[in-house]
């Protein structure tokens, strides 16, 4: 492969050895591949040789929101999500309970990466992504979830600059697959796509299920294959990793279709827990065949059972997606650009300053789960006045966020109301939490904002009911204004005593 190749434009080589095994084949090909500068193969018995240590690349811009398909009967409700909201969903939706924390982050690294790089897979429909498994499962977020979604926050896999191509499954079986094993027509395999064995995942996830002949005709059949009668059923065709390639479907037309195409038939029409997996033998009963496999899923790629087997074993994130994705390198975490506009005579200020607003980002991000804005801008007025005019806000307001600009009063004043750092964080707050509470009364927003600040620690609960918007826009002073913004933070903080997501209150 010359230098100026894609990265998926690879060097295919034929060994024959005479009177050698397959070990032999594999050491001589490792040897001519790595003389001609390719990346070595597998080593024999399908372990991946481990990477040298990639250090962290370079952030890759993403998406702020997805268009997500809800699917309904047989159309879709689009809705959009915040990326790090959809991955929190996605991890929900494909991990088990009780799946180690490295094993969850490395699952949101790899479910955002397969996101951006699939953003717009339903364009003609006018979204990006749906729920189901066509693309990922989404499932209502666990505190685990978030918690994985917020360690790894703006992370993703890639290889020559790009988003990986990623897919990951329950359980590959025993052995993984790569995708032209699975998918017929599939592209050439990237190189950090590899098989490699996985012997605990056999015995781990075998399965037998049986299916009469009359619903396997009625499968067929709504698969667009033509026949009345399935007069026999076999296997005539293997992959490397054992995978069913190949099902011959005497009485049918065609009579061969892929071990896919099959499963895909199988699935749509009499549920995906009968055909779990591509590594199945089957025969046939009285009444039907039997099918004996191993697996769940197509086996590409990330195999959850085995990095939450990793992840137990005290494996961090980055040890597990460097063996189930070998070459490819996870991004370094996207700092926003912030632009702190400062009067001349603080000038001196500004390193403390920006090392404030880095920090309250970092802190905040962890506890919302969400991503700061790619870009930020921070302004200090030179007057009270200069702040009132740019905001419309009263004297006694300290800051007024939109979209992703902060105004805040002059640093001399907020020092003077020894404010500055509450203030600060609690604008953050804003920025992080107002775009998903957008549609919400300004109670929940600035309850919650003041809680994530840390300002509600010590508030009582409310005495009776929440403030509505007017109560909260017309406070007449300070005073009454503290008054309402802490009944804000109770009501806020009772329901989050009870067990609601912030996300989900005042809905």
């Amino acid at each position: 492969r010359s230098s100026s190749a894609p990265p998926d434009a690879g060097l295919s080589l034929v060994v024959l050895a005479p009177g050698g095994s397959g070990c032999d084949a594999a050491e001589i090909a490792r040897r001519v591949l790595a003389d001609a500068g390719e990346q070595e193969p597998p080593a024999a018995g399908g372990q991946p040789r481990a990477p040298a240590g990639p250090a962290a690349a370079a952030p890759v811009e993403l998406p702020a929101q997805l268009e997500i398909g809800e699917a309904r009967g047989r159309g879709y409700r689009v809705t959009t999500l915040n990326l790090e909201e959809y991955v929190a969903r996605a991890v929900a939706g494909e991990a088990a309970p009780g799946t180690p924390p490295a094993t969850l982050e490395a699952l949101a690294i790899t479910a955002r990466t397969y996101a951006v790089a699939n953003r717009g897979r339903h364009a003609a429909e006018g979204f990006d992504l749906c729920d189901l498994t066509h693309c990922q499962a989404l499932r209502p977020p666990t505190a685990a979830s978030r918690a994985a979604a917020a360690a790894t926050a703006g992370r993703i896999l890639v290889f020559g600059g790009r988003p990986a191509e990623v897919y990951y499954s329950a359980s590959c079986g025993g052995w993984s697959a790569t995708p032209r094993e699975i998918w017929e027509g599939a592209a050439s395999t990237p190189p950090y796509l590899v098989s490699r064995a996985e012997p605990a995942c056999r015995d781990a996830s075998r399965w037998t299920s049986e299916i009469p002949v009359r619903d396997l005709e009625r499968a067929l059949r709504a698969a667009g294959l033509r026949g009345s009668a399935l007069r026999d059923l076999l296997v005539v065709g293997r992959t490397a990793s054992g995978r069913v390639a190949r099902v011959r479907v005497d009485g049918f037309e065609p009579a061969e279709i892929s071990g896919e195409a099959f499963r895909l038939a199988v699935g749509r029409t009499l549920g995906w827990n009968l055909v779990k997996s591509h590594l199945f033998d089957v025969r046939r009963t009285s009444t039907g065949y039997r099918f004996t496999g191993s697996g769940f899923g197509h086996g590409v790629g990330l195999c959850v059972m085995g990095a939450s087997r990793l992840g137990r074993g005290g494996r961090s994130a980055e040890d597990i997606l460097a063996t189930y994705f070998p070459g490819a390198a996870v991004t370094a975490p996207a700092a926003p650009a912030i632009r702190l506009e400062l009067p001349a005579g603080d000038e001196h200020e500004r390193a403390a300053l920006v090392a404030l607003v880095e920090q309250g980002l970092q802190d905040l991000q962890a506890k919302t789960g969400e991503r700061a804005p790619a870009r930020l801008t921070v302004r200090f007025h030179p007057t009270v006045e200069s702040f009132r005019r740019a905001t419309g806000r009263p004297w006694w307001v300290a800051g007024a966020t939109r979209g992703d600009r902060i105004d805040l009063l002059p640093v001399s004043v907020l020092v003077g109301r020894n404010i500055l750092r509450r203030t600060v964080t609690h604008e953050l707050a804003h920025l992080l939490v107002d775009p998903v509470l957008e549609d919400r009364p300004l109670w929940v927003r600035e309850g919650l904002a003041a809680i994530f600040a840390g300002e509600a620690a010590d508030v009582p609960p409310p005495a009776g009911a929440c403030p509505d918007d007017d109560e909260m826009r017309g406070a007449a002073g300070a005073d009454q204004m503290r008054e309402v913004y802490e009944r804000a933070a109770a009501c806020a903080a009772r329901a989050l005593a009870a067990g609601q997501s912030w996300r989900d209150i005042g809905k």
